[in-house]
């Protein structure tokens, strides 16, 4: 070993911290300075959502959700487990749910995505927003803009015929049955239970009885 070279692990653990704090040392206009081999990719991605044209550039690991809330402001659509086991980031992109949670946004270039906002507004509801009011389809709140999303994409998946698992033969056309909306909603968990009301508006909606 060298003469008047102490490497010991408290002048290692030393030395990496200063480096470390020596990255993000703001530059000249406020920003920090990070090296260029730790800076995440980024790629630009286009969306027509809820019916206007959004071009964002964004990390590469941004999920669709993260884009939605963090980058458009659009908070209608809740995070929740951030899993895809509760459903309550769903969004209709090009005409079909999916968890948003679980797609990058990058995946999703010139897709049209309608978010809870885009459905209706307080002064002209979706006849699903109004159903659910109607029937107290909620209780939290919290579950519901992903509720229905989901209730309105299931419901054109009924008439675009597409079977689901309660279907005796998955040849024959589907109904709008109670039994088939509680199936197809069972990825949508509402914690408060509520899910006797969102059946009752979804039918209301399908002009079927609950």
């Amino acid at each position: 070993m060298n003469e008047g070279l102490d490497v010991t692990r408290r002048n290692v653990l030393a030395s990496g911290g200063a480096a470390a704090a020596l990255a993000a040392v703001p530059g000249a206009e406020g920003r920090p300075v990070m090296a260029k081999a730790g800076a995440p990719p980024t790629m630009p991605v286009s969306l027509t959502v809820n019916g206007k044209r959004r071009d964002l550039t964004l990390d590469t690991r941004t999920t669709l959700l993260d884009a939605l809330r963090e980058h458009l402001h659009l908070t209608g659509t809740k995070k929740g487990c951030d899993h895809g086991q509760c459903g309550a980031c769903t969004v209709i992109v090009n005409g079909e749910r999916i968890n948003s949670c679980l797609s990058l946004a990058v995946m999703h270039q010139g897709d049209k995505v309608t978010t809870i906002e885009g459905l209706g507004t307080p002064d002209k509801l979706h006849p699903m927003q109004a159903a659910f009011v109607k029937h107290d389809g909620y209780q939290c709140g919290y579950c519901t803009p992903g509720q229905i999303c989901s209730a309105v994409a299931v419901l054109d998946e009924i008439k675009a015929g597409i079977p689901s698992h309660v279907q005796a033969d998955l040849l024959d056309r589907p109904g709008l049955t109670t039994i088939e909306m509680r199936e197809r909603m069972s990825g949508n968990i509402c914690r408060c239970g509520a899910y006797s009301n969102i059946a009752e508006a979804m039918a209301e909606v399908a002009g079927a009885k609950a």
